[in-house]
């Protein structure tokens, strides 16, 4: 069982939306020290956080933060975006900048920070994944792949990590109400709720958190036909 009480943990994306309410979650539950971080470090506007300047896919940024929080027992990776780039229609640039931000980004603090938290007696890493990790939207080409990805690295650094006495957890949430998805008719959940499930997780030493119905549903398909999970498949006969 990992304890957040007292512990170090460092947020990605700590700005806004799910990064935000991790780093209020974190301190509500005794954590005694939270980095967050973001591009320009004064959008984070938690009074008690210490605010970091990160970019998650330069090695220089994300080494120098590693050793200004030498003292970190828990890596939160919730830095991502959605780019929207299309397999067909996009540039290849676009396409790997998509797997620049959603890949190698929470692969750089990982191992940035493994030895970090090894050092410091072991902890925790918890990585935000997605439901379309398991599935692929019109739009969401170069995204659900990266996050696929993702899944499949969090799944390796889980069993690589286990004997150093880290912990991995994965996060995935279908539609959570933040400006992400501000364009989207939706049953949503809330940030918080995200937040309070993903420490629950990282408390219960769970390698997997789904945060909602949607991700649940999804999540159990994958075993089905393929056409449950994409029915056209079976429209087109």
């Amino acid at each position: 069982m990992t304890d957040i009480k007292d512990s170090v943990a460092f947020v990605t994306g700590g700005s806004r939306g799910i990064g935000k309410a991790l780093v209020q979650a974190l301190y509500d539950r005794g954590a005694a020290k939270v980095y967050a971080t973001a591009r320009d470090p004064r959008r984070i506007t938690h009074p008690d956080a210490v605010p970091l300047a990160l970019e998650t896919t330069d090695p220089r940024s994300v080494a120098a933060a590693a050793d200004q929080a030498r003292d970190t027992t828990i890596l939160i990776n919730n830095a991502g975006g959605l780019l929207g780039a299309s397999f067909l229609d996009s540039s290849v640039e676009d396409v790997r900048r998509e797997f620049e931000v959603n890949f190698y980004g929470p692969l750089l603090t990982a191992r940035a920070f493994a030895p970090v938290i090894e050092r410091n007696g072991g902890g925790h890493i918890l990585t935000m994944h997605s439901v379309l990790s398991w599935f692929t939207l019109p739009g969401s080409d170069a995204y659900s792949a990266s996050k696929a990805a993702l899944w499949a690295q969090t799944n390796a650094l889980r069993l690589a990590l286990r004997p150093r006495g880290i912990i991995v957890t994965g996060l995935h949430v279908g539609y959570v109400d933040t400006d992400m998805t501000a364009g989207i008719d939706a049953p949503k959940v809330s940030p918080d709720s995200v937040a309070v499930q993903a420490l629950d997780g990282i408390q219960a030493d769970a390698p997997e958190v789904l945060a909602d119905d949607i991700t649940r549903q999804v999540k159990a398909g994958l075993s089905a036909d393929l056409a449950t999970l994409y029915p056209e498949l079976a429209a087109r006969g």
